[in-house]
């Protein structure tokens, strides 16, 4: 009995690789979680005003929302390359 030949197997890898994608869009939506965290404590204890919690929030939102964004992008428009 022959052994059946390798058949080259295709993996989907993004235009920028998706490792290096995860990890930074990690870091940034990480960051942006931490910061609105910090920021509705210190709205809690009346340290920062209110519409500094709410613009702070809605910034951190967008920043991750087009963070995660950018890595489905990267996904969906990069080739098919062999593993």
């Amino acid at each position: 009995m022959e052994p059946e030949p390798k058949k080259a197997s295709k993996k989907s890898k993004g235009f920028f690789s998706p490792t290096i994608v995860r990890t930074i869009s990690f870091a940034i939506i990480s960051v942006c979680i931490v910061f609105s965290v910090v920021m509705c404590i210190l709205a809690i204890w009346d340290f920062a005003n209110k519409d500094t919690l709410w613009r702070m929030v809605a910034s951190c939102v967008v920043v991750a929302g087009g963070t995660a964004l950018f890595a489905i992008a990267n996904i969906l428009f990069g080739g098919e390359k062999d593993a």
